[in-house]
């Protein structure tokens, strides 16, 4: 089967891809090699139903490696070396770009303890993140979106102004017909499109550095994990019609300002793909024990932006509230004295 590993030339070990300097890296020898000036291993494939019980078998040491059918970069459980599927990166599977990760493991562990310390009301045991179970390198498969919409919008708006005339005070309440056709373009709208990622998780990752984008090549992949799609672009485009939706709507009412009540009587979407992109994009998944419970976070690979939910401290909560509420009776106190002219006791 097609297992592509990158060995050392000088020394034969395996290499990977390092982050900190963003080179096929060896770091027995400390040889580091530009993934510019590196081969591409990939060779024309048709993917067909016959590669999800394929059997691959590690070129270091010979052991069977066991994947899902989704991953298409991973490491030998028996020897360590890293390896890439290339039957399951070809054809219709061959992303077009990827964002290499830049932030390393150890730095993405310190960066994620910063992050715990910074919680107000998580507990105090939490913060210290010394529970970490595991912390995965992984490329996580999306759809980038090119979209342009022609949107026609129809309301009823009124103006309302007052005025006095003698002894009277007059309301006075104007009328009108609004007309809008606006046409907007949104680029590289990400989707992820593995089945196995927590879509709310992946959208809060947002956003990432589409200038770091770079033209697929398999050495990227050396020394992480990564998956294939588990959708293609026709199934997602539901979900990033949706997604855009809000983006609309916000842009609509900002051409509507000044009235003083808008009522849409017909929003009309008309929108047209106009390309959809596949690519592997950076995220660290943080497996976090504490109190018996697992903690699952995410940590953007580019820019180092993590998500998730900690656990919260009731007795924290309980003293901040008490906090609060004994600011606020004493700014009572000291309002109500005043006003009624008791003076400051």
């Amino acid at each position: 089967m097609p297992i592509i590993e990158y060995k050392c030339p000088n020394c034969g070990s395996g290499m990977v891809f390092d982050a900190d300097t963003g080179m096929l890296s060896c770091y027995s020898c400390g040889r580091k090699d530009n993934i510019e000036q590196i081969p591409d291993p990939l060779t024309k494939h048709v993917f067909s139903e016959e590669d999800e019980a394929r059997e691959y078998h590690c070129n270091s040491c010979g052991a069977v490696i066991m994947t899902e059918a989704e991953t298409s970069a991973t490491s030998c459980s028996f020897c360590g070396s890293a390896v890439v599927l290339s039957d399951r990166l070809t054809g219709e599977l061959a992303p077009v770009k990827i964002i290499p990760f830049s932030i390393s493991k150890e730095q993405a562990m310190k960066a994620f303890r910063k992050w715990c310390g910074k919680g107000l009301v998580t507990p105090s045991g939490f913060m210290t993140a010394d529970r970490i179970k595991g912390i995965t390198g992984l490329y996580v498969p999306f759809w980038l979106y090119d979209l342009h919409n022609d949107v026609e919008v129809y309301a009823r708006a009124t103006k309302v102004s007052t005025y006095r005339s003698g002894d009277y005070e007059y309301t006075k309440t104007d009328y009108y017909d609004l007309y809008r056709e606006i046409c907007l373009d949104y680029v590289k709208v990400p989707i992820d499109a593995s089945e196995k990622m927590n879509d709310e998780l992946m959208d809060k990752l947002e956003p990432f550095p589409y200038d770091k984008l770079e033209s697929f090549k398999t050495p990227y992949l050396a020394g992480y994990i990564a998956e294939k799609y588990s959708y293609n672009d026709e199934e997602l485009y539901p979900r990033v019609k949706d997604k855009i939706d809000k983006y609309i709507y916000s842009y609509i009412n900002s051409t509507v300002s000044g009235y003083a009540t808008v009522n849409y009587t017909d929003v009309d979407i008309d929108t047209e793909l106009e390309r959809a992109d596949y690519v592997l994009l950076p995220v660290w998944m943080v497996q976090y024990d504490y109190n018996k419970r697992k903690y699952t976070f995410a940590m953007n690979g580019q820019t180092g932006k993590v998500v998730g939910k900690p656990p919260i401290s009731k007795m924290k909560v309980a003293g901040w509230f008490a906090g609060i509420s004994g600011i606020s009776f004493l700014t009572l106190h000291l309002v109500s004295s005043w006003i009624i002219g008791g003076g400051f006791w």
